[in-house]
């Protein structure tokens, strides 16, 4: 399987659903599905986690088709980060551009929506309000 789409349509035919039932489910436009079939378009990085969270997979074989091995975990005896930025240590060069490029993505995307939902808690927070003192003059 090398696109999105076809590891996807693996999954509901696994689960033996239709595709409409699929797209009902996860609220997709039968649309976006062909056009993910098409090529035309990939799902966004926030559909690709509900996707694989719905069908119990790795996002790292959704998105690349990469199976998730705890083989591919490289356990050193060494620090986790290098450089002075901190920055990790994934062993980048392994990685090819589109990898690299939905890694980064899937990054952002998690600052934006923890960013999101701080603002959404802040929102939401209770605060009591003073109660309006009477008037006197009636």
């Amino acid at each position: 399987m090398e696109s999105i789409y076809e590891r996807i349509e693996h999954l509901i035919g696994e689960r033996e659903m239709t595709k409409k039932a699929f797209c009902q489910q996860l609220k997709i436009s039968t649309g976006n599905l062909g056009d993910w079939k098409r090529g035309k378009s990939i799902p966004s990085t926030n559909k690709l986690i509900e996707i694989a969270s719905f069908f119990d997979v790795s996002l790292d074989w959704l998105a690349i088709g990469r199976p998730s091995k705890e083989s591919m975990v490289r356990e050193k005896r060494e620090d986790y980060f290098f450089d002075v930025l901190r920055q990790f240590n994934c062993q980048q060069s392994e990685l090819s551009t589109e990898e690299q490029s939905f890694i980064s993505e899937f990054i952002e995307f998690t600052r934006y929506r923890k960013a999101k939902e701080s603002r959404k808690s802040d929102e939401f927070r209770y605060t009591e309000h003073p109660k309006p003192e009477a008037d006197e003059s009636v």
